[in-house]
């Protein structure tokens, strides 16, 4: 250590060519490892884990006995929330903006300039932002907004996509995890499904067949027999190793295509429902969620073998509820996410209500459950926090609140929270139970749903109305008022899009102040 003695006023002094030469006695806790499973479109309750107050018909059908294990080991929510729809739940974690706000409220289509908006007579299109989410200013119809993952691998942490990207369309900034902040990015792109889970079909890579679908960079598996869902997580678990050799902090963002269309049986669970009696639809997609939870499975494993478990992070999502469309579901439509009503697409519960899982080991208590609603743009603060990273440059305003404190106490409540979903669009041709041009709001066990072409508002008590059955509407007029109010005050505040009436060319009214 270079020391030198010399007098000041008389007093001696000390100057040290490098305080970091000097070493703190205390131990250095080491920036926790982070890993994202993001599942898509999987339901409430696709799960043998129950997240109601009991176990269900559904729960019964599903096996997954690592979510099992990671429910045993750590945290379950309840109430946790995404969007009707994939890109805007991704927009939403990645930027920790609101769908109303950050203005891509829809699914966004792999080719840049085309909404993915089905036609209406009487309604145009919303001016959402058709292009999803950039990192550069200036492009089209674009949200320009500052992503997660750049944060993270600016404070040190090697950064790692692995699945489902589905931000931006081809030929934007956004179609490219890299342009993120990713250091590493396997099979993810522009498109919102794989065109083929199967190996034999080379993920959809098929000469002269091949769509946006198909799935990029694993090549080493085609006819392999090998489902993607477990292609997807051999080659997550191989990007591991670079930072652990470097013994360097991870994020692990594996967004699994699975479960989303098309239904495809994963070979290795798929007979196993066909012998319990579901249908073939069904049989497929149960053996999918099987196929999911087995990743999970894996992963966490592999941390345990690698001697990380106790200083890694796992947070287990789903970007919107169950589809309940049949087809290509099975049974009738809509059912498929009871007691929850409809599903994706929907802004009733079976649309929006996901299943989430944390482990924080030395944090979160094993077997602990949290009934306080959180919603997935709360993931970028919470990430933040956990990351230790309390001082941050971010072009957007950010409308989550970070959920770390409920993984320390649990029991915590805020009942004054208001939660917004706004849909201005149309997702199907047909109209169904809460989809197409909605909106709602919860507010502690209240919720609105509104109907932006009507204007007609439906009021829930969650509490005891947890399948959204007794509108309440008429009972409690002012209830309805006062959050129809929120609501519109919310959105009007976010700038959010509205339908535009083809008629008159202007869009239409904010909740509460009628419809078409």
């Amino acid at each position: 250590m270079n020391i030198k003695r010399f007098l000041v006023h008389g007093i001696c002094c000390i100057s040290i060519s490098s305080y970091a030469q000097f070493k703190d006695p205390r131990p250095v806790k080491p920036l926790p490892n982070i890993i994202v499973f993001l599942v898509d479109d999987m339901g409430w309750e696709d799960t043998s884990v129950p997240f109601w107050n009991q176990l269900t018909v559904l729960n019964k059908r599903y096996r997954t006995p690592n979510m099992e294990r990671l429910a045993s080991e750590g945290m379950k929510f309840t109430n946790a929330y995404a969007t009707p729809v994939c890109t805007p739940s991704r927009v939403s974690m990645i930027t920790g903006m609101n769908a109303a706000h950050h203005g891509v409220t829809n699914w966004t289509s792999p080719r840049k300039d085309i909404p993915a908006d089905a036609p209406d007579d009487e309604l145009g299109a919303a001016p959402w932002m058709i292009n999803g989410l950039s990192p550069v200013q200036g492009i089209a119809n674009t949200v320009y907004a500052t992503p997660l993952p750049s944060l993270l691998k600016a404070a040190g942490y090697y950064t790692i996509h692995a699945g489902k990207a589905h931000w931006g369309a081809m030929g934007t900034p956004g179609a490219n995890p890299y342009n993120m902040g990713f250091l590493v990015n396997i099979a993810g792109h522009a498109a919102g499904h794989p065109q083929s889970y199967l190996s034999e079909e080379n993920y959809g890579n098929m000469p002269g067949k091949a769509t946006a679908q198909a799935v990029p960079d694993l090549e080493e598996y085609y006819g392999s027999g090998i489902f993607l869902t477990e292609a997807l997580t051999r080659e997550a678990l191989k990007a591991l190793e670079e930072p652990i050799r470097r013994h360097q902090p991870f994020y692990l963002y594996l967004a699994h295509y699975a479960v989303h269309a098309p239904l495809q049986a994963d070979k290795n669970y798929y007979q196993r429902y066909l012998a319990m009696g579901l249908d073939t639809a069904e049989a497929q997609y149960a053996s999918m969620i099987e196929g999911m939870d087995k990743s999970l499975g894996e992963v966490m494993d592999y941390l345990h073998t690698q001697k990380i478990d106790g200083n890694t992070i796992i947070m287990f999502m789903s970007d919107n509820g169950g589809l309940s469309l049949a087809p290509p579901r099975g049974g009738r439509p809509h059912t498929q996410n009871l007691p929850l009503r409809a599903g994706k697409g929907s802004v009733y519960e079976g649309g929006i209500r996901e299943p989430m899982l944390v482990k924080w080991p030395g944090v979160t208590q094993a077997g602990s459950v949290t009934d306080q609603p959180i919603i997935i743009e709360d993931y970028f603060p919470a990430i933040l926090e956990m990351a230790g990273i309390k001082l941050y440059d971010a072009v957007q305003t950010v409308d989550g609140k970070s959920f770390v404190p409920l993984l320390k106490q649990p029991a915590r409540v805020d009942s004054t929270r208001s939660f917004v979903w706004h849909y201005p669009n149309k997702w199907i041709p047909d109209d169904g139970p809460g989809i197409n041009y909605k909106s709602a709001l919860r507010q502690g066990r209240w919720k609105v749903v509104y109907d932006q072409r009507s204007g007609a508002a439906e009021l829930y008590d969650l509490q005891t109305d947890i399948g959204e059955q007794k509108d309440l509407a008429r009972r409690e007029p002012q209830k309805v008022k006062a959050l129809l109010a929120l609501l519109s005050q919310q959105l009007q505040q976010w700038h959010a899009p509205m339908p535009v009436i083809k008629a008159t060319g202007k869009p239409l009214p904010w909740p509460g102040a009628g419809g078409l």
